[in-house]
């Protein structure tokens, strides 16, 4: 699917974009008999540069995912004037990065180990701040991949509670790089029902799978947030197994 998406150059063709995208959204919702207002979307700008990133907020981006977290940091600074302008932490996050998104992320995506959450509640303390995280779980059973194994998902969720300045928010989850849609699907039916076995516990967790390749299969399992890039943006200039899992 690399060089499907052109890359998008106006605040139109932005516009045009989501559109298009949306409506994708909308007809697998009706496929699967859900509410189109269940499904958040998540414009992705992992590589893009900062005039491109102004042209999306105009056309109405206003809470955008990042796979570096570097590389989000220097992009939240630079574009501080845009004051509706929020981030989501998606990729990998080192320890010993947690200080920079207890600074300035609304969102992470990615928590899968106990010593990165200690250490990122106590950041969040220090600022004074909250922060909604998201379980990554690691549905493909691919070992290059991020993410806990769904049998240590539950003991994991118990050992996050007494941090305060962590709100679970739900579980995200990528799904295998296959062009065989069944095994793809299998990867979202996996996360669902391990959201589903949980609800007793935490409610109803939202689950985060899906990008710009299988998001409309995701929304067909279950996903309340889908996190697309390139349908938005354009094709990046490297094809996205450069950038999962090890993005940080």
């Amino acid at each position: 699917m690399h060089n499907r998406w052109p890359r998008a150059e106006s605040v139109q063709d932005f516009i045009d974009n989501l559109a298009a995208v949306q409506s994708r959204i909308d007809a697998a919702c009706l496929r699967a008999g859900r509410d189109v207002s269940d499904v958040r979307l998540l414009p992705v700008s992992k590589t893009m540069d900062e005039n491109h990133i102004r042209l999306a907020h105009q056309a109405g981006c206003k809470l955008l995912g990042e796979n570096k977290v570097q590389e989000a940091w220097g992009k939240s600074q630079a574009m501080s004037d845009l004051t509706d302008l929020k981030w989501s932490v998606i990729g990998h996050l080192q320890s010993n990065k947690a200080k920079l998104v207890a600074r300035f992320a609304s969102e992470f995506q990615a928590l899968d180990s106990l010593n990165t959450a200690v250490i990122l509640d106590r950041r969040l303390q220090l600022e004074g701040r909250t922060l909604e995280v998201f379980v990554q779980v690691n549905t493909s059973a691919e070992p290059s991949k991020y993410g806990l194994v769904p049998e240590q998902v539950a003991n994991f969720m118990a050992h996050l509670s007494p941090l305060k300045n962590l709100h679970i928010k739900g579980l995200m989850t990528l799904a295998e790089f296959s062009s065989d849609a069944d095994r793809v699907r299998a990867c979202f039916i996996r996360l669902r029902k391990l959201r589903d076995g949980l609800a007793d516990v935490y409610g109803h967790l939202q689950l985060s799978m899906g990008m710009s390749g299988d998001f409309e299969i995701a929304i067909e399992e279950g996903a309340d947030v889908v996190r697309v890039g390139q349908a938005i943006f354009g094709t990046r200039s490297l094809p996205d197994d450069h950038f999962w899992p090890t993005g940080n």
